[in-house]
This record gives structure tokens, C-alpha cells and sequence, in this order.
């Protein structure tokens, strides 16, 4: 079996939606099938860089479909290899969003691509000490305190605006893994692109498989349940997802309108 092969056949496995293979790592295939029954072959073939993937390629429930070659989903860039770091500047990546705490950051800080300015929108480091322990600590606690933890609006918000001020050049963004904050940061985007909660989660649960964790995993893995407990965080603090993005995030209807004209065919 190819190795395409074979990471369709886990994705599909891990995600339970069929997935389809683009010509080209980090392109997306168009086939006539529902938003939720598609996904991609996305990563990017970094060799020093985790869950390293393009966040585009899917369809909305309108129609429409995510533009690739745009947005960029990774863990941390701090082990990022020259030939890393090349492939990310032939991408077009000239932002990167380090959603990662001082702490993270001060452990080891992220290797730019050429060219690339750096961004740092800590996400749950403003956090009260016993809040910030149990995000840390992950599961459903960190991912509801993504909603309410000081700063983490502000943080996600500033990775959205990025997107829309990037006039057609790639703007990455990452925390340590790529799953968790990252995670999050993703199933937001898409959702305010209009693709359907099933591909969301399969977009989320996907980091299982290309980091090569089994979901029982709280260190390496993500679960559902946790992507559900943000979205139901989000219903509870603002009433609404749209509420979140309103009033939590305080995104205009013009930013929102300005986001899906930037990355929807």
C-alpha cells in the first residue's frame, strides 16, 4: 500500500468521513461529494515540524469551497529545518501566529520562514494561576477556558484579522502541537467560512493521525468531546456561535464578510 494509501485509509478510519487525495501535498481533489464526507491529504512534508497541514480545501454547505495555498495549521516552528523553512516561504507564508504562552515561547522560539514576520497572541497565559493549571493540563477544562480565559478572545481574534490583512499571502498559525489551540483556531475559521460541524470535527480529529496518537492520548491526541465541549462553552458564555463571534471576539459583520471573501472560491 502507498503511503497516500494508507493515510487515507487511517484518516478515514479516525474520522469516519471518506477522504479524497490531492495531486500535490497540501492541494485538495474537487469531487461531487457532501462538505461532510470530505476531507484531504493536506500535510505539508515537513520533516522537523508537527501536524504541519493546509487549513484549506474544503467545501461549505453554500457551495463554495476553501481556498488552499492561504492558511497554514502547524505545531510549533521552534525545530523547523532549513528545508522547513524554505518550503514555507515557497508557500507564500509571511505571518506567523504563535499562540503558544511566554513559558512555551521561552522553551524554544519559533524558526521564520524567510521573509515571515512573528506574531505572538498568547492564548490561555493571562489566565488566573488555577485556571491557567487546569488548561494546561487540557481535556474539556482548557478548551472551555478558550472561551472564557483572559486574552483568548483577543488571541483568536487577532489570528482572523491577520488572515484578512494578508491580501492574498499565507499567514500560519500554530501553538506546540498544533491540536489543541490550534485545533480551536481552525474549527472557528471554518465555521465562520460556512463548512459544516461534521468536517469541522473531522478537520479537528485528524491531528490524531498525523501525529500518530490514539485519541485516548491527552498529551499527543484530541477527542471529540472536547471540540464539543469550546462549541457548547461558546453557546453558554454568548448564546450563540455567532454570538461568540460578535461579542467575544468582536469580529464586524464587515471582518466576517471580508474573511469569507478572502478564502472562498
Amino acid at each position: 500500500m502507498t503511503r497516500s494509501r494508507a493515510l487515507r485509509a487511517s484518516l478515514a478510519a479516525a474520522t469516519g468521513v471518506a477522504v479524497l487525495l490531492g495531486p500535490a501535498l497540501g492541494q485538495a481533489v474537487a469531487a461531487p461529494a457532501p462538505a461532510s464526507e470530505t476531507t484531504a491529504d493536506r500535510l505539508l512534508g515537513l520533516t522537523g515540524v508537527q501536524n504541519a497541514r493546509d487549513a484549506g480545501g474544503y467545501r461549505t454547505t453554500d457551495g463554495h469551497r476553501v481556498r488552499t495555498g492561504l492558511v497554514f495549521r502547524t505545531g510549533a516552528l521552534d525545530k523547523a529545518t532549513p528545508e522547513d523553512l524554505a518550503r514555507l516561504s515557497a508557500l507564500g507564508v509571511r505571518v506567523v501566529d504563535d499562540l503558544r504562552t511566554g513559558y512555551e515561547r521561552g522553551l524554544g522560539a519559533d524558526r521564520l520562514p524567510a521573509g515571515a514576520v512573528g506574531n505572538s497572541y498568547d492564548v490561555i497565559g493571562q489566565a488566573p494561576p488555577l485556571i491557567l493549571a487546569g488548561a494546561l493540563f487540557g481535556g474539556e477544562g482548557m478548551y472551555r477556558a478558550f472561551i472564557t480565559a483572559p486574552g483568548a478572545n483577543e488571541a483568536f481574534a487577532a489570528v482572523l484579522r491577520d488572515i484578512i490583512a494578508a491580501d492574498g499571502t499565507g499567514v500560519l498559525y500554530h501553538c506546540s502541537a498544533g491540536k489543541d489551540r490550534t485545533g480551536w483556531t481552525s474549527a472557528i475559521l471554518l465555521t465562520l467560512l460556512g463548512v459544516d460541524r461534521a468536517t469541522v470535527t473531522a478537520d479537528y480529529l485528524a491531528s490524531n493521525v498525523y501525529r500518530g496518537a490514539a485519541p485516548t492520548d491527552p498529551l499527543n491526541g484530541v477527542q471529540q468531546s472536547w471540540l464539543d465541549a469550546a462549541f457548547d462553552q461558546a453557546d453558554q458564555s454568548y448564546g450563540s456561535f455567532d454570538g461568540y463571534v460578535r461579542d467575544g471576539l468582536g469580529l464586524s459583520d464587515a471582518e466576517v464578510t471580508a474573511l469569507r471573501a478572502a478564502l472562498l472560491d
